[in-house]
């Protein structure tokens, strides 16, 4: 992959994941931005496109950190299947954690774990789709390190907003991680020429 190509990489991820994650930062708190006037809604707004902007560049960090973690795994274990199987058991553990750990550290007394348990499913399922296109848009061995990254990398890129249970914050955070990682996964193999099999 070109330089040209790594830069409009770099661009269209920190613009999409910046217009997504100010949407969704303005529809949670749009009657504060709309009440001050004009100038106070385009601070907003500015404000709003450089925080998920920030998030945007993590990422895209994390992408190309699991570029290099996903090449050294296949080195490490010497074969597509048992690296596949270690990804899948960290899914699995990183998907317990995220509710699990949420549960004990902000649950209320009486609170069950099913309202916990929303977020991992959602995003499991969020990820079997987006790992169900990137191997058919290329081949049947991406389907498991597609998952992997939507789900693990995502998580772990959305720590900080984990430790806080406040739903304006998980959600401003989460949005421009997720439509950042996503546009980056189904993009890269147009970007660098990998055939569909």
């Amino acid at each position: 992959m070109n330089s040209r190509k790594v830069v409009y990489l770099f661009f269209t991820t920190l613009i999409i994941g910046s217009v997504s994650g100010a949407i969704v930062g303005f529809a949670f708190d749009y009657e504060m931005y709309l009440s001050g006037g004009a100038a106070n809604l385009i601070v907003g707004v500015i404000w709003l496109l450089g925080m998920s902007a920030a998030f945007s560049l993590i990422s895209q960090m994390g992408f190309f950190a699991y570029l290099t973690v996903h090449r050294f795994g296949l080195g490490l274990f010497k074969s597509h299947k048992l690296w596949n199987y270690v990804q899948i058991v960290l899914i699995a553990f990183v998907l317990f954690d995220l509710f699990y750990f949420r549960y004990i550290a902000f649950a209320e007394p009486g609170e069950t774990m099913f309202g916990y348990m929303i977020i991992p499913v959602l995003l499991l399922v969020y990820g079997l789709v987006i790992a169900y296109l990137k191997a058919r848009g290329t081949n049947q061995s991406a389907f498991i390190p597609a998952l992997f990254f939507i789900v693990v990398v995502t998580t772990i890129e959305w720590v900080p907003a984990l430790t806080v249970n406040d739903t304006k914050w998980l959600w401003l955070y989460f949005t421009p991680l997720i439509v950042g990682n996503t546009w980056q996964l189904l993009i890269l193999h147009r970007l660098s020429g990998q055939p569909a099999s």
